[in-house]
């Protein structure tokens, strides 16, 4: 064999070698791709619940090809097996690793007691849930949720902040039938007293009794005006109903009231019918431009600095947060038994600190409450 032959048959044994050398080490790469498993989400649909939707749509757009996306009935009450049935279909294929479920709607436990029997390993992350939090926290691997009982206290202080010298708190025998939202009533008054804040309870129509939602919006229009003529204009607005948060607003508009947050903090929540403020299609679910355009809308009336609310809707945080949360879970980035990490998670996607606290020591049923944003200030 020619000296140059040998050089050639060399060279060519050379170059495969490398080739396979950077080929084994590009191998790990492949391995961390998202790809290898996928993410279950189940919300409501535009008409039960626009920020919950649009919270995936948002997950969706970021992760393109990760997320298995439905949305369970809009009658989720009378459809409990319908939505069980989504639940377990999700957990049938092989490739979703999580599901993240928002809102946590009756039947939540069941379905996952249900899919635990053969998919042990799945990983549910779970917002707003409808069930008992006793029922919930021990099968969710996490739950997300406002903190009801801490907002007692930073509710009045808020008012305090803005001005008010009496908070309203209007509500009705049903939902004060509930514990927390009875705690937090509870809390709001002895947190009123400390700060020398009157506090005021008002009995509103229930928008599940007779005459229904128009009936419950129609008192609140009629009664702000004599609450404000009797305790004046530094009297700020709350109520436990999410019907009643527009005419809230329309009424504090109108008489120069205070109103610091709904029951349900989110800039889309009562404030565009208000307003009469468009979301259009380019900036639904961007919350910076839509709290600029409210904002622009209530320091126009001279209303600046009598209302707020958080920076962010949690019906979409908890859509987009919590496919965020499983993702790093099942990346092996993010332990969810770790409330820090969790609340820095969250923190980072709602662009604003979220404080939070367990319900107990032995789960994961985390509560939170956020910044808040005054318009105008």
């Amino acid at each position: 064999m020619s000296k140059k032959v040998l050089i050639l048959i060399l060279a060519v044994v050379l170059v495969g070698a490398l080739a396979f050398y950077f080929t084994r080490s590009s191998a790990p790469e492949v391995a961390t791709d998202t790809t290898s498993f996928k993410i279950g989400l189940i919300t409501g649909t535009v008409s039960q619940n626009e920020d919950e939707y649009r919270g995936a749509e948002a997950a969706i757009a970021k992760y393109p090809g990760l997320i298995k996306h439905v949305t369970y009935p809009d009658n989720f009450m009378q459809e409990q097996e319908t939505f069980i049935a989504q639940v377990t279909g999700m957990a049938a294929d092989p490739e979703i690793k999580a599901i993240v479920i928002n809102q946590a709607v009756p039947g939540t436990v069941a379905a996952i007691r249900r899919v635990r029997e053969t998919r042990p390993d799945m990983i549910f992350i779970a917002g707003e849930p409808h069930e008992d939090p006793p029922l919930v926290e021990p099968v969710v691997d996490v739950t997300l949720i406002p903190n009801q009982p801490a907002r007692g206290k930073t509710i009045p202080q808020l008012a305090k902040e803005m001005g008010a010298k009496a908070l309203l708190h209007y509500s009705f025998p049903r939902h004060m039938s509930y514990a927390q939202l009875a705690e937090r009533r509870d809390l709001m008054k002895e947190e009123c007293e400390k700060l020398g804040i009157e506090f005021v309870f008002v009995n509103a129509p229930d928008p599940m009794g007779e005459g229904g939602i128009p009936a419950a919006q129609q008192f609140i229009l009629e009664d702000v005006p004599r609450q404000v003529a009797q305790y004046g204009k530094d009297i700020a607005l709350f109520s436990t109903n999410c019907a009643m948060q527009e005419p809230l607003i329309a009424a504090a508009l109108q008489t120069g009231a205070i109103f610091p947050e709904q029951c349900c903090p989110s800039p889309t929540h009562g404030y565009p019918g208000a307003l009469a403020l468009e979301i259009t299609d380019e900036i639904k679910g961007n919350f910076p431009a839509i709290l600029k355009a409210i904002d622009k809308k209530i320091v126009e009336m001279g209303r600046g600095g009598r209302f707020a609310t958080w920076p962010i809707a949690t019906g979409y945080l908890h859509s987009i947060g919590g496919v965020e949360i499983a993702k790093l879970a099942l990346e092996g980035k993010l332990d969810l038994n770790d409330i820090d990490a969790v609340s820095k998670v969250l923190s980072e996607v709602a662009d604003t600190e979220i404080v939070m606290t367990r319900l107990s020591d032995n789960g994961n049923f985390y509560m939170y409450v956020g910044d808040s944003y005054i318009f105008g200030k």
